[in-house]
């Protein structure tokens, strides 16, 4: 293939591709775009934090005291201020220890990558985020095993086809370990992962496990503390994996776990090791954000008073909103082109709900994913669940 061959292939592919639309405001209860005010009903930031007057105070007074950028955290790149942001998470999730990376993304791919080798085992959820499975790649196991989405019993078939593996030691002479990983809040349905039933499995088959709870962060449990609280679950997970960019509304994630664990994650993740580390305002408002839930739970009830409310009101109109057990909230549709067609009528009164297709869930499963968030009014709320009863009667639907 010529390069000229080569840039057109590109070119065909990315022609079919639709540009995102441009925020020209902060992310509240509304947003500006194209100049106009649409209400937010799809953005992740939960609690409302992103125009929070302290979160905002304490980047621009970390700035003038410290400036913006940090660097290696191996080198010179350690400030005190994510040292006193890791102390906080752990207290926050009740772990003993955390450590910080540039993104969630990137955590995953650490809390993967350091610890599992070819020859160990990895048993994962068939609807795990991108990022799980990215890291699953990343590492290079070889022994990759699915269960089928939240099914406890598939995932004990699958951990004794593991366990046949494990009496096989590796070249090293130790024995394979087996990773169980799921997201905690699955982002596309808002269902849970069935904790409960995978602590059991694990500890029953000696496995490891992880949980990606980037959308139950400030959402679910006491005071926002995540799934694993809301489980009652505290100290039973080995790995728990955080994002600061949702509910906390930021940037950045973290690994929270047994301080010795968290040591060797410092001390040979390649994602921390050679990347630079969160900048001094981001760690900051990061750091603010967590403490504002550790002083009160007031923002967590009025995520969940309006998740309630809008839920309710989207069920006596008719709409199919799946089994959520999170506030996001999918209203389920007909197809592909009818989800697309009813986010664009939403935009035109002033709703802004992104419609979710294929390849992001499977075909035939096409929804709007709403999410609210503290920062919405109930007048808020009724203005968008307007709209929706509205582009409903128009396109048919209900």
């Amino acid at each position: 293939m010529s390069i000229s061959d080569f840039y057109k292939q590109l070119e065909e592919v990315t022609k079919a591709g639709k540009p995102p639309r441009v925020i020209e405001s902060g992310q509240g209860a509304y947003l500006t775009i194209g100049g106009v005010k649409k209400l937010n009903f799809c953005s992740s930031h939960y609690l409302g934090l992103a125009e929070h007057p302290r979160v905002k105070k304490a980047a621009q007074d970390a700035i003038e005291k410290y400036g913006l950028g940090t660097g290696y955290r191996t080198l010179a790149g350690t400030h005190i201020l994510h040292l006193e942001l890791e102390k906080a998470i752990a207290k926050f999730k009740g772990t003993e220890a955390a450590v910080v990376f540039s993104s969630a993304y990137m955590a995953n791919a650490a809390a993967i990558q350091t610890i599992i080798s070819k020859e160990d085992i990895v048993i994962s959820d068939e609807l795990n985020h991108a990022s799980i499975i990215d890291a699953v790649r990343l590492s290079g196991v070889k022994n990759k095993f699915i269960y089928k989405h939240g099914d406890a019993k598939d995932l004990e078939i699958q951990l004794k086809e593991a366990e046949k593996i494990v009496r096989q030691p590796k070249t090293d002479g130790n024995k394979p370990l087996i990773l169980i990983v799921t997201d905690g809040v699955f982002s596309m349905d808002g269902d849970l992962a069935p904790l409960p039933e995978i602590v059991k499995l694990a500890e029953k088959y000696q496995a490891l496990t992880m949980v990606d709870d980037a959308h139950g962060e400030g959402v679910m449990g006491r005071g926002g503390r995540g799934v694993v609280d809301h489980f009652g679950l505290v100290g039973k997970i080995d790995i728990e994996i955080g994002s600061l960019s949702k509910a906390f509304s930021v940037i950045g994630g973290f690994i929270a776990g047994k301080k010795t664990l968290i040591d060797y994650y410092n001390l040979k993740a390649r994602q921390r090791l050679f990347s630079i580390a969160l900048t001094i305002p981001d760690t900051a408002a990061s750091l603010e954000a967590i403490n504002i839930l550790l002083e009160s739970d007031e923002l967590v009830k009025k995520l969940w008073d309006n998740t309630n409310y809008l839920r309710g009101e989207f069920k006596k109109l008719g709409f199919d909103t799946g089994h959520p057990e999170s506030p996001i909230t999918p209203v389920m549709l007909p197809s592909e082109d009818i989800a697309k067609e009813f986010s664009a009528k939403l935009f035109e009164e002033d709703v802004f709900a992104t419609p979710i297709v294929f390849p992001m869930v499977p075909k035939g499963k096409a929804r709007i994913r709403v999410i609210p968030s503290a920062s919405h009014s109930r007048k808020d709320l009724d203005f968008g669940i307007k709209a929706f009863a509205k582009v409903a009667k128009e396109l048919k639907v209900l």
